[in-house]
Order: structure tokens, then sequence, then C-alpha cells
């Protein structure tokens, strides 16, 4: 394997914003595992897409990341490369119930939406590190951890208190696992705000994410809806080479959200 050929994984990512981030990678050349919980059909298409965007290898992983068994068996879909420079903590879920409706969540909903978001990317991690550090010995630059994580765990917004906390300890957690796995890994986390992807129109139905879509526009100061390939991009940029020197930061794209009082 060539020296500078990257090798990655990126959680969930069949549809939304882990596609279009495997997608850019694939373009730089990188090596993927394409992960997905339930969605096999759209993680095949993202495969294939990744393929014909110049990704020289693309395997496809079924793991749901809240069990730790699964995360090995994801990065044991990697193990044959003998590396990995990059994993992308995508997968993500919620429970969309009002902020003040605080009989809408159980003690279930919570475990469920810390085991994904939260402990997800822990149980990642560790699975992981020994193969990003190979990367890094091999590259001779610290391999990249990107967490993806949301305003929410800033603000308290969001699609539920749940959601908003399990962010906010993601969030927490970038910071332990920067010190604790430098100088050899790197961790870095993404704070999207609203995101137009088909993750609204699931939790609140065509005509209430329409709602918000045009409430966010509306409101932010640069008067935009960010896509799936604007956070892509920040996602990339942080686990590539050209962020080697960035590691414990948690870095909010929001079009401008909270800038307004």
């Amino acid at each position: 394997m060539a020296k500078d050929s990257l090798c990655a994984i990126v959680t969930g990512s069949a549809s939304g914003l882990g596609a279009a981030t495997a997608e850019i990678l694939a373009r730089s050349g990188a090596r993927l595992v394409i992960n997905y919980s339930s969605s096999q059909k759209e993680a095949e298409a993202t495969a294939d897409v990744c393929r014909k965007a110049g990704s020289p290898e693309v395997l496809v992983a079924q793991g749901d990341v809240s069990k730790d068994d699964d995360c090995r068996k994801i990065v044991a879909a990697a193990s044959a490369w003998g590396r990995l420079d990059i994993l992308v903590n995508n997968a993500g879920t919620t429970k969309h119930v009002a902020h003040a409706d605080l009989d809408g969540l159980s003690a279930e909903d919570f475990q469920r939406v810390y085991g994904v978001n939260t402990i997800g990317p822990f149980q990642m991690v560790r699975a992981a590190r020994s193969l990003l550090e190979a990367g890094a010995k091999a590259s001779e630059r610290p391999s990249a951890v990107v967490n993806v994580s949301s305003v929410a765990g800033i603000s308290g917004v969001g699609s539920s208190i749940a959601y908003a906390a399990s962010k906010g300890a993601l969030n927490t957690m970038t910071l332990s696992l920067s010190r604790a796995l430098a100088p050899l890994i790197r961790v870095n986390t993404v704070c999207p705000g609203y995101i137009d992807t088909p993750w609204f129109t699931k939790g609140r139905g065509e005509a209430g994410a329409k709602q918000v879509r045009d409430s966010v526009v509306a409101k932010v100061p640069l008067r935009v809806a960010s896509t799936a390939e604007d956070i892509a991009q920040l996602v990339c940029f942080l686990a590539m080479p050209a962020s080697s020197n960035m590691t414990g930061e948690v870095v909010r794209m929001d079009a401008g959200m909270h800038l307004i009082t």
C-alpha cells in the first residue's frame, strides 16, 4: 500500500452527512469502510458512488455502534489494510420530543440515544485505536478521529433534551480523548446547525421539516440551509493531513445561528 494512501471508516454512512463525507474521502483516493445499521440498500448505493468517485477499495460493514461487538466487527473490516488514518464517528439517533415535555422521554429513550451518540463513538475509538496508531506510525503524522456532534450539545437545543445532552457529552469526551490519545491520534468534533437532510422529515414529516427549514433560513445571518455536502467539507478537512496540527477542537458550523440574540 502506498505510504500516502489513506484508510478510513465512516460510521452511519449509508446516507446524509455520512455518505457525503465518504464520497469526498473517496475523491481523495481513500480506502473506505461504509457502515450502516439497517439501511443496507442505501449503504451499497453509497459504496458504488464512492467506487466511481475514485476509491480503490470500498467495503460495507453492518453494525450498530451502541453494541461493542458490532464496533469491533466494523473495525475488523479494515484489518486487512493493517492501518487506519481516519475514523469519522457520524452515526447518530434521536427521539423528537418538545423540551418542555419531560414525560415524553423515558430512561430507555435516554439510554438508546446515549448508546448511539456518545457510547458508540467511544467504543469505535477503543476498537480502532491500534489500527489508528499503526496509521500514524506508517504516515509519520497523527491519525484523525472526527466526531459529528451538534450545536444542540453547545446550546441545549435540538430535537430533544436527550439528544442535546448526548451531544454535549460527546463534546466533552472529545477533549478527554484528545489528551489521552496524543500524540499518535488527534480528535476533533464538528457541531453542525441545521442540515437539509431527511433527518427532520423522518422525525416531523414533510410539512414539519419544511417549517423547520424555512424558519432556519429566515433567522440565520447567512440565510442558508446547510447541505450535507457543506458540513462534509469541514469533516473532511479535520480528517485530512491539512489539519494535522489540530486536536481537541469543537468546531461549530451553523450559518451564524449562534449570533442570534
